[in-house]
């Protein structure tokens, strides 16, 4: 287990209560007891420890004081009482977690480190391939202080190969992953995904990593080294492409919002805006024919299956754009719906964050910040019902928690020292 048994942290945010009078023990974190130490920057690392900490890990997030994590540094801002500018991504995304602030270049630093790791369950880093290791804290120096220590690494290109020590973007991944070659419109130029989804979808596989790790640990009693790559987290999305190219040698190509294989499977136009609609199967094809009044196509032996419609895309969508661009979406909508064909609009985030079935479902919470108050969160799509997802802090002030951990670790008076004087002058 970690530096404290994590109970008590996790029981203050599951609080509950059940009838008139009578109060109800929460359970623990499903993660609560387990203390992960994060030398993360930007995205994947932070968004691996985030889930880690949403379900009761205690995260410690450590970031030398003269450099840190670069997402502090990245607008939009909000402003506390005082006038101090705190990054809005960065309380967002490092939320749950207690911020150490070592330079990890001193003798000093790398010392209250080691002390952090000897009592830790994981670390999980995202800096370049071999960074940690050159201040000789790689995985086989962590080892010899903590055997059991579960060593994650996001990266780029991985810990080794020939790209290995190119810098990895998330961008760049979305590149070499052949994600950008499907993504757009034909004939259009290269288009990334909207979001980060290297970056993220690495995270989720190192997270998902580390718990596999630790249960294997439970079990066999060793630790060991993860390895986790923005391009091979890329590359596993590719489901359909792999499907076709593995059995055919056909190279996929951007269809817009068009499906690999299936038809009618996409977003048609609407009189105000769009609507998404999947009719695949031949009770939902016979349902949309029958919404949208298109007995034609219902009949015409040409559309008999998904997969024939699927090559004759070119004039079926302008034919049910017929129909659906004199409509509004709400009216599209319901037709669908009333007929069972699955169907949803496109909305903007300005929709999406005032959703009512998102409010209904309570998943946007408040994060209590310390300048700045209660600051919105987006929840965590992990849904337990014994355990539920932590709802703590927003993210930390750079080294709040620097001195109470370090003592806790038991830290030198002079590591302490020199990691406040560090601090300070920073600030």
């Amino acid at each position: 287990m970690g530096l404290l048994d994590g109970a008590d942290r996790a029981a203050g945010d599951l609080a509950a209560a059940g009838g008139p009078g009578v109060a109800v023990a929460p359970r623990p974190g499903a993660l609560a007891g387990l203390t992960v130490l994060e030398v993360g920057v930007f995205m994947a690392a932070p968004f691996a420890t985030m889930q880690l900490a949403d379900l009761g890990a205690r995260v410690i997030k450590v970031e030398n004081p003269a450099g840190p994590d670069p997402t502090r540094t990245t607008g939009p801002f909000l402003q506390d009482p005082d006038g101090h500018r705190h990054s809005s991504p960065f309380a967002r995304l490092n939320r749950n977690k207690e911020s150490v602030a070592l330079d990890l270049k001193s003798d000093a630093g790398r010392s209250a480190f080691l002390r952090l790791a000897a009592r830790a369950d994981a670390l999980v880093e995202n800096l370049r391939p071999g960074a940690l290791r050159r201040l000789g804290l790689g995985p086989d120096e962590l080892a010899e202080v903590n055997p059991g220590l579960v060593y994650a690494s996001a990266s780029g290109f991985g810990q080794d190969g020939p790209l290995a020590a190119l810098p990895g973007l998330d961008i760049m991944a979305q590149a070499r992953s052949g994600l950008m070659s499907i993504t757009g419109t034909p004939d259009g130029d290269p288009v990334k995904i909207g979001v980060p989804i290297c970056d993220l979808v690495s995270g989720l596989y190192t997270a998902l990593a580390v718990v596999s790790a630790l249960r294997a640990r439970d079990r066999d009693g060793a630790g060991q080294s993860v390895d986790v790559s923005l391009l091979e987290s890329g590359v596993s999305l590719a489901v359909w492409e792999a499907g076709k190219y593995l059995a055919t040698g056909e190279v996929g190509r951007p269809l817009g919002s068009a499906h690999q294989t299936q038809a009618p499977y996409q977003a048609v136009r609407c009189a105000d805006g769009f609507v998404t609609l999947g009719a695949i199967t031949p009770k939902t094809w016979d349902g949309l024919c029958t919404a949208l009044d298109l007995p034609a196509l219902r009949d015409d032996p040409r559309y008999r299956d998904s997969s024939s419609r699927h090559a004759l895309r070119a004039e079926l969508i302008p034919a049910i754009e017929a129909a659906t661009a004199t409509r509004a979406r709400a009216e599209v909508v319901a037709a669908l719906e009333a007929a069972g064909v699955p169907c949803a609009p496109i909305e903007d985030y300005g929709q999406v964050f005032t959703d009512g079935h998102l409010r209904e479902r309570d998943y946007f919470w408040d994060a209590e910040h310390p300048d700045l108050g209660p600051v919105r969160q987006l929840g965590s799509p992990m849904r337990l019902s014994g355990t539920p997802a932590r709802r703590g802090p927003a993210g930390p002030v750079l080294g709040a928690d620097t001195r109470a951990v370090l003592t806790e670790v038991g830290a030198s008076p002079e590591e302490i020292d020199a990691a406040l004087a560090a601090l300070a002058v920073a600030r």
